[in-house]
């Protein structure tokens, strides 16, 4: 080795502690000065507070999910398969009596007729399914238990592919919290985060016993699974702030984020929980978890 190139390394060594600690600075600089400027945004606006609040309440019970995974080893497969069909069974009573039927109500509010009301939410159910659809083509994630899928996967490691997969499936949970809450009829929206929430519990439990049955690492799991949930704040200040600036963009965003959660349904949870022989289990908990879902609804809504 060169002598004056080991001097040189030598005496560029001290200063990446310094660059590293300026980076750093650097960084949290601009998330304060983001979050001063959101606070201030939001402060005008109560409806982005409610979606906010709503979606870390989402957060805080999927990271409530995983902490039994700190003191047992892992699930069955029985019981996760019950879980996921719960989670189902949540989501799709949700998108019925949260999202669709006030969709179709806030369009006929509009000045719509019954076929353009329906014609418009139906239109906006299969854009959200579209918007899914090209999300799952495109990005790379990985399944629990089909693998692989999306461009470009094996370029990734597989600890991303299910951190994809995990933000795919919370996307539309946070959409629709956000613009339930911009409906304006805020004992709704409480009425969808809080199934949204208790769907959460099971399923940030779900998460992390998959990747510690995946091989990964307790605490990793574990601090995956919590900050899986963190899309869905994200989520639902985008939906809120998107249709707070216009009433006639309330029915389209009912209805593109019902058509997501139909999507995630069909296409993830139900082949999920169907695919190792618990079809019963996972059937018992989708209807037990549409039967809860819709007496939140109509009992808060």
């Amino acid at each position: 080795m060169n002598p004056s190139s080991s001097l040189a390394s030598a005496a560029r060594r001290p200063f990446w502690p310094l660059r590293q600690a300026l980076g750093i600075a650097i960084v949290l600089a601009g998330a304060l000065v983001l979050g001063a400027q959101f606070w201030q945004y939001a402060a005008s606006r109560p409806v982005v507070l409610q979606a906010l609040t709503g979606g870390s309440i989402a957060a805080l019970a999927t990271a409530l999910g995983t902490l039994p995974i700190v003191f047992s080893q892992r699930l069955s497969d029985r019981t996760q398969d019950t879980l996921f069909g719960f989670g189902a069974g949540v989501m799709l009573a949700a998108s019925a009596f949260s999202l669709i039927i006030p969709g179709i109500a806030a369009a006929r509010a509009s000045g719509a007729d019954a076929w353009g009301a329906g014609g418009i939410v139906g239109s906006a159910i299969l854009l959200g399914g579209l918007a899914l659809l090209v999300l799952d083509r495109v990005l790379p994630h990985e399944h629990f238990i089909k693998g692989v899928e999306g461009r470009d996967s094996r370029a990734l490691r597989r600890t991303w592919l299910f951190v994809f997969a995990i933000a795919l499936h919370n996307l539309p949970e946070g959409l629709a919290i956000g613009v339930g809450f911009a409906g304006g009829d805020a004992l709704r929206g409480s009425a969808l985060a809080t199934g949204i929430a208790i769907q959460d519990v099971p399923e940030g439990l779900v998460v992390a016993a998959a990747l510690l049955a995946a091989g990964y690492r307790r605490p990793f799991a574990v601090a995956i699974g919590m900050a899986s949930g963190l899309v869905e704040p994200l989520g639902a200040v985008f939906g809120a702030a998107i249709v707070s600036h216009s009433a006639l963009l309330l029915p389209w965003g009912l209805g593109f984020a019902a058509g997501a959660m139909l999507f995630v349904i069909s296409h993830e949870i139900i082949p999920e929980s169907h695919r190792k022989g618990h079809e019963a289990f996972a059937t018992g908990g989708l209807m037990v978890g549409f039967v809860l879902m819709m007496l939140l609804d109509t009992a808060l809504g």
